[in-house]
C-alpha cells in the first residue's frame, strides 16, 4: 500500500536484493513511541530482540506510554504489514524520548544533546530526527532567523557533533513553510546533518516544508514523501503530513546503503544519497537536491569501495512471511 513511497526513490531493487538494513542501528530521537510495543507491524522487530536500547530523556515514564509521533515515524522505517512496507524492516533500534509533547522549552534541545549521546554511546550508525525548533512556550527562549546558521542553537551544534563522531545525523526540515516563521527549523540548519524536506507522491513541493535560509548550504539537502505519507499506529495503516514522515524515509533508505557498504563513512552515505538526487548538481531552497534514486546511490557506492557480501536469506523470507 506504501509502494509508492518507496517507488519514488527507487529503493524497491535494493529491497528485492536483500538489502533490508540487517546490522545496521537506527536511533530515533522523538516525542514518545505509544504502544509501539504492542504494534503488530513492529513485532518482527520486537521477536528478533532488534529494539536493542530505549531511553527516556524527559521523564521516568514508558516510552511505550507517552507521545504516539516516535511509533509513527518509526513505522515508516521498520514496520511490515501485508500490504505496508517499511525503508529498513531489517535494522536494528534504538528508541529515544527527547520531546516532551506536550509542550515546547528550549530544555527539549538539551535533552536531544543526551540522546544523541546515549545513540553515541550505543553505537548508532544513523540518528533520525524528526524534531525542530524555532518557537517556544517562553517567547524569551525563541530562536530567530539568524540563529539558523548551524553554529548558535546547542541542538545544531549537537547535531554536527554527533556528524563528527562517525553518525549519519537524518532530520526533518520542519513544517513551518506556510507559517509565519517560514524556513528550516532546528537541527536542520546543520550543514552536516541530512535535512529533508517534503513533496507528495507526484514529487510536487509541500507548501509546509522548511524552506532554506543560508545561501552557502542547500538546505533542504533532498525530500521525500512527506505529503499523504503512509505509517503504520495500532496495526493500522494511516495517512499523515509533515516533514516528520519525509526524514524516516531517508533515514531508512540510508540504512539500505550502510548495509550494503559497512566500510562506507556517514559522509560517502550522505555524498551517494545527494548525488543519487533528481536535480544535482542543482538545488534551491525548498526541494534541495530533489528526490534520491537509491539504486543510483547504490551504484555511485560501487563505484567506490563496495565490498560483496552475503544477505541474511533467513532474515529475509521471516520478514517477507509476516
Amino acid at each position: 500500500k506504501n509502494d509508492f513511497m518507496r517507488d519514488q526513490i527507487n529503493i524497491i531493487p535494493l529491497h528485492n536484493m536483500g538489502l533490508l538494513g540487517a546490522n545496521v542501528r537506527i536511533a530515533v530521537i522523538d516525542a514518545g513511541f505509544r504502544r509501539l510495543n504492542q504494534c503488530s507491524s513492529f513485532a518482527h522487530i520486537f521477536d528478533d530482540d532488534r529494539v536493542i536500547a530505549t531511553k527516556n530523556f524527559v521523564n521516568n515514564n514508558s516510552i511505550y506510554d507517552t507521545h504516539y509521533h516516535g511509533a509513527n515515524v518509526s513505522s515508516i522505517m521498520g514496520g511490515m504489514l501485508d500490504d505496508y512496507h517499511g525503508m529498513a524492516p531489517g535494522a536494528e533500534y534504538i528508541l529515544i524520548q527527547s520531546e516532551n509533547g506536550s509542550s515546547e522549552y528550549l530544555v527539549e534541545e538539551y535533552a536531544w544533546v543526551a540522546a544523541a549521546e546515549y545513540a553515541d554511546y550505543m553505537g548508532a550508525d544513523i540518528i533520525n530526527s524528526s524534531l525542530g525548533y524555532s518557537d517556544f512556550d517562553w517567547p524569551e527562549q525563541n530562536h530567530t532567523h539568524a540563529d539558523m546558521n548551524g553554529n548558535t542553537t546547542i541542538i545544531s551544534r549537537a547535531a554536527g557533533t554527533a556528524f563528527n563522531k562517525g553518525m549519519l545525523v537524518v532530520t526533518s526540515a520542519g513544517n513551518e513553510g506556510n507559517s509565519g516563521w517560514t524556513y528550516i527549523t532546528a537541527p536542520a540548519d546543520q550543514p552536516l546533518a541530512m535535512t529533508v524536506g517534503s513533496v507528495d507522491s507526484e514529487g510536487s513541493y509541500s507548501s509546509f516544508s522548511g524552506i532554506g535560509i543560508q545561501e552557502q548550504n542547500t538546505k533542504p539537502n533532498v525530500v521525500a514523501c512527506g505529503e499523504g505519507a503512509l505509517y503504520v499506529f495500532n496495526s493500522e495503516i494511516s495517512e499523515g503530513n509533515g516533514t516528520s514522515y519525509s526524514s524516516p524515509v531517508i533515514a531508512g533508505a540510508a540504512a539500505t546503503l550502510f548495509q550494503a557498504c559497512p566500510e562506507c563513512t556517514n559522509q560517502e552515505i550522505f555524498d551517494a544519497i545527494v548525488q543519487s538526487s533528481s536535480t544535482y548538481p542543482s538545488s534551491d531552497n525548498y526541494t534541495g537536491y530533489g528526490i534520491p534514486d537509491l539504486m543510483k546511490a547504490y551504484t555511485i557506492l560501487n563505484g567506490a569501495h563496495l565490498m560483496p557480501q552475503s544477505f541474511n536469506e533467513q532474515l529475509i523470507v521471516e520478514l517477507y512471511s509476516k
